[in-house]
């Protein structure tokens, strides 16, 4: 069944050109506008708050002194008249202090009313202020001092309804500069509440207008970025809850239209990506339905050979030594060499059926996993190798402590039986020693079985745990070479690994180091050897179907 590949996707879709504007375009020009309108608001209530100042100034500093300056004037000038008519009419010299100090004051007056006026006084005030001063000076000149030297001199009173009229119409030009001073301060306070109202009108027109322009920015943030992401955030979870049909489609800033299209993409793709899963799941569905034929057939094949094949092996081997008891006389040396080999070749083909069906079961008849102690697993294969250990005199040595593992114990029994079969098999001229050793490697326990053998050479590593692969002929060690690969198979099915340790093959010390990882569970404290249940090492013992699926452990793959 064929389908399109993984790696060939759906065409992307085609954007459209929006002519509408982009948020990135739009709030730039927001922002300009922003800065505007703040700039313009800043610069019209910066105008109003000046305008409020100078008003302020020109009421206290100018327009009020003035008029103070103009009633002290006009004070003094009242004073210097009351002296000069007192000295005149009695002729004590006291009545003159008023007269000198009016005149002083005067003076005074008069200086402070020529610096306001030249500030920016009107020109009326300038005006009536140079006509009160004339009259002024005509007045102490045409009448004040001659009085004042007429009565020292005790001689009568210049005209005194000349002086009379002098001072009136001093005193007229002093009362019309006040009015005009009065009128002037008026018109200050008038233009400083002017200009408070003024700045109280452009503060709130301000900030009515930033309170405008949030309210707009508002909206317009909710039209233009909120509302659309909400309408895709929607069209998005209807996609999200499987719904792959639905497209992706939206209206609005070029942003927002391009996210939509992206999604739009993904959803296209997850559709493209699950039609191709959908075809894979069918396709592997046959599949499964051809494995599980297979595993049928292979089932059947296994029964066929177990039971089929293996009779008539044994009646051709049953019938070549029957034959060579009956015919012995008749047969010459030849002919019983020949009918020798026949039986062990058909006993060879049974051993060769049985690990063959024994490596088959696998990982494919599993039994309960249980936690072991690994001490008895080797006293288990111990125990089933005896026979061997007792005719090689070898020597298995192991660690006082060695964990728990988890597992089925008839397969790692074989592990075991197998690894220490081999180190006895393929031993050198030195009694066989074989040591077993574990480390902890962070979730794993790592073993190690040594022997002091004829070893492997570093380029035979992987070859020695291929099935049926020897290194040696029949004739030299005998086996089918199926024992290491068997090894693999149930470390693996166990979740391990195994391997020929090549550090330890490339050294001078001789022999073999087999290593494999298993498992670890969690235990308080490793097993003494010493401690092993004695009823688990009954069980393994009674358990070894696998391991002794051969009278020998033959891994002449590993040798």
């Amino acid at each position: 069944m064929s389908h399109a590949p993984m790696s060939q996707q759906p065409p992307r879709r085609r954007r459209k050109r929006a002519d509408r504007w982009s948020l990135r375009r739009r709030s730039a020009i927001a922002s300009v506008a922003v800065v505007g309108i703040f700039a313009i608001a800043i610069a019209a209530v910066a105008v109003a708050i000046g305008g409020l100042s100078d008003a302020r100034l020109r009421l206290l500093d100018r327009a009020g002194p003035t008029v103070v300056a103009a009633e002290q004037l006009t004070t003094a000038f009242v004073d210097q008249e009351t002296g000069v008519r007192g000295f005149a009419l009695t002729g004590r010299s006291e009545f003159l202090a008023p007269f000198s100090d009016g005149q002083e004051r005067s003076e005074q007056a008069r200086a402070t009313l020529s610096r306001l006026l030249a500030d920016g006084s009107t020109p009326r005030a300038q005006v009536e202020f140079d006509e009160a001063t004339r009259r002024i000076e005509a007045w102490r000149g045409q009448y004040a001092l001659p009085t004042v030297e007429a009565a020292r001199a005790g001689a009568a009173a210049t005209d005194v309804e000349a002086g009379k009229a002098l001072f009136d119409q001093a005193r007229q030009s002093l009362g019309t500069l006040s009015a005009v001073l009065e009128d002037d301060r008026v018109a200050s306070r008038a233009a400083l509440n002017d200009s408070a109202s003024s700045l109280v009108l452009t503060t709130v027109v301000t900030l009515g207008v930033l309170l405008l322009l949030v309210v707009f920015a508002a909206v317009l943030l909710r039209s233009v970025v909120v509302v659309p992401l909400s309408r895709l955030t929607g069209q998005v979870r209807l996609v999200a809850d499987g719904d792959f049909e639905h497209k992706v489609e939206l209206q609005g800033p070029s942003e927002i239209t391009d996210l939509a299209d992206d999604v739009d993409v993904m959803r296209a793709r997850i559709l493209h990506e699950l039609e191709v899963l959908r075809r894979t799941n069918a396709e592997l569905d046959v599949r499964t339905e051809d494995l599980a034929r297979s595993n049928a057939e292979l089932e059947q094949f296994a029964y066929v050979a177990s039971h089929d094949l293996q009779e008539p092996l044994r009646k051709v081997a049953s019938f070549c030594q029957l034959l060579e008891r009956r015919y012995a006389d008749k047969l010459d040396d030849n002919a019983r060499q020949y009918i020798a080999f026949a039986v062990d070749g058909a006993r060879r083909m049974q051993v060769l059926i049985n690990d063959l069906l024994a490596f088959s079961r696998v990982g494919r008849h599993t039994g309960k996993h249980a936690d072991v102690a690994v001490a008895a697993l080797i006293e288990s294969a111990e125990h089933n190798l005896a026979a061997v250990l007792e005719e090689t005199g070898a020597v298995v040595e192991r660690p006082d402590e060695l964990p728990m593992v988890r597992g089925e114990v008839p397969l790692l029994t074989a592990v075991f039986q197998n690894l220490i079969g081999n180190a006895v098999k393929f031993r050198g001229e030195a009694p066989p020693v074989v040591r077993v050793g574990v480390e902890r490697d962070g979730a794993d326990w790592v073993f190690a079985v040594s022997d002091n053998g004829i070893g492997v050479e570093p380029q035979f590593a992987e070859r020695v745990f291929v099935i049926f692969q020897r290194l040696h002929g029949k004739d030299a060690y005998p086996g089918t070479g199926i024992g290491l690969a068997m090894c693999r198979k149930i470390i693996e099915f166990h979740g391990g690994r195994i391997w020929l340790d090549t550090e330890h093959a490339e050294s001078d010390r001789g022999g073999t180091t087999i290593r494999f990882t298993l498992p670890a569970i969690e235990e308080p404290e490793p097993v003494p050897a010493d401690e092993a249940d004695s009823d688990e090492s009954a069980e393994t013992a009674e358990t070894t179907e696998t391991a002794e699926s051969t009278e020998q452990p033959d891994d002449a793959e590993k040798h």
